[in-house]
């Protein structure tokens, strides 16, 4: 047996063991107070029960967020390990990470897709998810944070905020989830604690409690101070080897560096002025016991008073360390548990309708070749159990569930029952996607519609379920698209089940079928996406499948404000179809990624129009939508208004659409096709002897700099670039830089392309160049 495989067989048994570690009686004590031993099991796991379904306030649901490179799968592995679920440190280097167990994964030393592991830390169950930091992943970023309670944003303490941590926080502030921290790498010679500070700040506008401070720096950094409790914790290792498992905690006292106990104590004055000014029942306990000398707080108060701004979001802790040098994890997990929130601290108003019955949301689908597709659950009320049936209510179907598993990445242990608050796996669940609302029947479904009902006191709109579904996952469009071919006719059937399984697991992931030619067309969020993507059709599904050249996903508008009336008089055998439509389109809100596509009626005609007539007329203009005047691609940025539309009896609701659809059509030519390219937002860290280069590689590529910055010995470009430009970036950089630089790229805009590009580009699609 090979030594990764063999690693592999002893995670999935030490797994096990963990589960079932209770039955043994198992307990374990910590060492004394100076040397401080976490050991590897709960202090009393009394039964299998109290493992695999704690009391909810003890659970902890939460995400690892951050830029790339930023040191997530490596903190992750840590917890990993100081928590007992792994007897041996795995590193990104070594390709032997938990978390990261696809192939592509670890040969390129990156995350792809979002990884759940389930351990348990000082008698608190954590369910932790493990996400992506390249923007091509993003959705895998969406996805885990919306059904998450809590997340640990990782910066480089080096860099502080990067490009990526904006994303990835702008989506946890969308899901409103409380957050902590995590200033890693303090052990790089660039480390800089202010300088992290103050960008988090500044950049997103957050208010950063700062917990801890660092003892040493650079190569010396050796521990550090806590603020609630004036200890230092120190790690003492004695070789690249040690794991960091024994550390000593010690109070301060007058022997310690003079400048050290300095810092700290106007860190901690600070921290509580701080956290005075955030949570009033904090100012009252000073002002009211402690106003003569705010240091005699007591620490249990303070960390108290830091939970309740932490989850009110007024405040985020922030904490420092190490992952890679194991010093500075264990003090996070307790952060993890003593700051983020438990699940029935989420309020959920939907929940409260199922009451005690089953309320679930599917945020992933994972094809796997013996036991099917593997969703994950994020349950929020009742009790998911194995071998029932449960109701999908997206789909309107029903489907039974075989098992039940808790995922700890790419193994799974087997369970009986799963309770509120936990994320568990299923088998057997066919038809449900990502972003499905699963309930125990639809007796509960109309019960809790009942309940909601109720609570409004207002009639129910858009349906009897419509307020009752978990709301899903918002699903970027995707940026880049190619042709992909089979290597023969044979292999066309296989290609089309690959493709629909990775469409299921990847909703970021488009494919259709081009009208014009027959061929099939892949759509994805960038070249690393869709290069991955084709990769695992090789390695996972056996295609050698041959893909066209990348082209770029653009949209298009429309320059004019245009009036314009269609009829429509056609005989379908004996039954006479007579519509007349008339509207008016207008350019809006052009640039925006994702700009709306507005569809308004006359008030005339909102009272009249029947239910079915105005989604009809509806359909037709959203169907015109999709392929614009020009070259085809979809149109943006464009507002409709339906003046009249005038049906004869006996007219069919297809009729009205194919109508709509051909009066939109002429009114998007009359009034002037206008392409918009996606530009995206660029930032490059390079040295300063190469910035030149860059910047002159740039110019060519019809880049646009809005800013140059100083980070430590570097300077951090800033430019927007269209992303046509942009093809085999990463290749060029590495050649003009001699591989000294790093990148990342965010779309930005979509802008309208000059008169000369969109000529080019016309020519070009029309075969003429």
């Amino acid at each position: 047996m090979s030594g990764r495989a063999l690693q592999t067989f002893s995670r999935m048994i030490w797994g096990r063991y963990l589960l079932t570690a209770g039955l043994q009686g198992c307990r374990c004590r910590l060492s004394c107070h100076l040397k401080r031993h976490y050991s590897f099991l709960p202090d009393d796991v009394k039964s299998l029960r109290a493992v695999v379904n704690p009391d909810i306030s003890k659970i902890r649901n939460i995400g690892i967020m951050a830029h790339i490179d930023a040191g997530k799968t490596t903190t992750t592995e840590r917890m990993l390990y100081y928590s007992g679920y792994t007897r041996a440190l795995g590193d990104v280097d070594d390709g032997d990470t938990v978390t990261d167990f696809m192939a592509q994964e670890r040969e390129r030393g990156i995350t792809i897709q979002s990884a759940a592991v389930t351990f348990d830390w000082k008698s608190h169950r954590i369910n932790l998810i493990d996400t992506p930091g390249h923007v091509d992943f993003t959705l895998e970023v969406e996805r885990a944070l919306r059904v998450l309670d809590g997340a640990v944003a990782v910066f480089d303490a080096s860099a502080g905020v990067e490009a990526q941590t904006l994303t990835v926080w702008r989506q946890a502030e969308k899901h409103h989830i409380p957050c902590v921290c995590f200033l890693n790498k303090m052990d790089k010679p660039a480390a800089n604690l202010s300088f992290s500070i103050e960008s988090i700040k500044q950049k997103l506008k957050a208010n950063p409690v700062l917990l801890q401070i660092p003892v040493g720096s650079g190569k010396n950094f050796t521990g550090v101070v806590d603020l609630l409790t004036n200890q230092k914790l120190i790690w003492k290792l004695k070789s690249m080897r040690d794991d960091g498992r024994v550390f000593e905690i010690k109070a301060l006292d007058q022997s310690d560096d003079p400048e050290l106990l300095q810092v700290v104590g106007e860190a901690r004055t600070a921290l509580i002025e701080q956290v005075a000014d955030l949570d009033d029942e904090f100012a009252e306990l000073l002002l009211t016991n402690f106003s003569d000398n705010f240091d005699a707080v007591p620490s249990i108060k303070l960390q108290e008073a830091i939970r309740r701004v932490t989850l009110a979001r007024k405040g985020v802790p922030v904490l420092c360390g190490s992952s890679l040098r194991n010093k500075g994890v264990q003090p996070l997990l307790d952060a993890i548990t003593a700051y983020l929130p438990s699940p029935n601290e989420r309020h959920h108003d939907l929940v409260r309708w199922y009451k005690d019955d089953l309320c679930a949301l599917a945020f992933k689908v994972l094809h796997d070749k013996q036991r099917g597709p593997l969703v994950f659950l994020r349950i929020y009320s009742g009790t998911l159990k194995p071998q029932t049936a449960i109701h999908n209510i997206n789909r309107n179907s029903t489907e039974r569930m075989s098992r039940l598993l808790v995922p700890f990445a790419d193994q799974h242990v087997e369970i009986p029952s799963m309770t509120a608050g936990n994320i568990a796996l299923t088998v057997g669940l066919k038809q449900t996607v990502t972003g499905d609302t699963i309930i125990s029947s639809k007796a509960a479904a109309a019960a809790a519609a009942r309940r909601a009902q109720n609570d409004s006191g207002a009639e129910k709109k858009g349906g009897e379920h419509a307020n009752i579904i978990l709301s899903g996952v918002e699903v970027p469009d995707p940026v880049f698209f190619c042709t992909i071919e089979p290597p023969s006719m044979a292999k066309q059937a296989d290609l089309e089940n690959a493709l629909n399984c990775l469409q299921r697991e990847d909703p970021s992931l488009k494919v259709r079928v081009d009208p014009d030619s027959g061929q099939t067309i892949l759509c994805g969020m960038g070249e690393l996406h869709i290069e991955i993507i084709h990769d695992r059709i090789r390695r996972e599904y056996g295609i050698e499948t041959h893909l066209g050249p990348l082209q770029v996903a653009y949209r298009e508008t429309i320059l004019n404000e245009v009036s314009t009336t269609d009829t429509l008089d056609r005989t379908v055998g004996e039954r006479r179809h007579v519509v007349t439509v008339e509207l008016a389109v207008r350019p809006v809100d052009i640039t925006s990624v994702g700009g709306s596509c507005e569809i308004t009626f006359t008030e005339k005609l909102e009272g009249q129009l029947l239910p079915e007539v105005k989604e009809a007329v509806e359909n037709g203009v959203h169907s015109s939508y999709l392929q614009g005047p020009l070259l085809g691609y979809p149109v943006q940025g464009i507002s409709t208004l339906i003046q009249d539309v005038t049906i004869e009896p006996g007219t069919s609701a297809a009729m009205v659409s194919a109508c709509v659809s051909r009066c939109m059509l002429k009114a998007l030519r009359l009034a002037g096709g206008q392409v918009l390219e996606p530009v995206m937002s660029l930032e490059v860290t390079v040295g300063e002897e190469h910035l030149s280069s860059v910047l002159g590689d740039l110019a060519q590529r019809r880049g646009t700099v809005r800013d140059i910055q100083s980070r430590h010995d570097n300077k951090v470009l800033l430019a927007t670039v269209p992303l046509a430009e942009m093809m085999g970036y990463s290749t060029i950089l590495r050649t003009v830089t001699s591989g000294n630089a790093t990148f990342s790229l965010e779309l930005d805009a979509y802008e309208a392309m000059n008169p000369q590009e969109q000529n080019t580009l016309l020519k070009r699609m029309a075969g003429l160049l």
